[in-house]
């Protein structure tokens, strides 16, 4: 089973998401990890820079690399400002 972490920067983002926000994604976090494979869930994105893989939660999309057991989530936001 793997966990998730925040970087500092996601960290900051979500921070300023409103609370019904992050509540949604921290419960759909939570459900996703709790699978044997949580990248089922997962999409690959095709630009390297931005992560591995992305998560769609709702209109919010969240950007990841897999480390060991880690999903080490990079950045969090709106699915029309995630990409720039």
């Amino acid at each position: 089973m793997l966990q998730y972490k925040l970087t500092s920067k996601a960290f900051k983002k979500m921070q300023k998401l409103d609370i019904s926000v992050r509540r949604r994604i921290f419960k759909k976090l939570d459900y996703i990890t709790s699978f044997s494979d949580p990248l089922e869930f997962a999409e690959p994105i095709t630009d390297q820079a931005l992560g591995q893989y992305r998560f769609r939660i709702g209109d919010y999309r969240l950007t990841f690399d897999v480390e060991e057991d880690i999903i080490k989530i990079l950045k969090v936001g709106h699915r029309k400002d995630i990409y720039r």
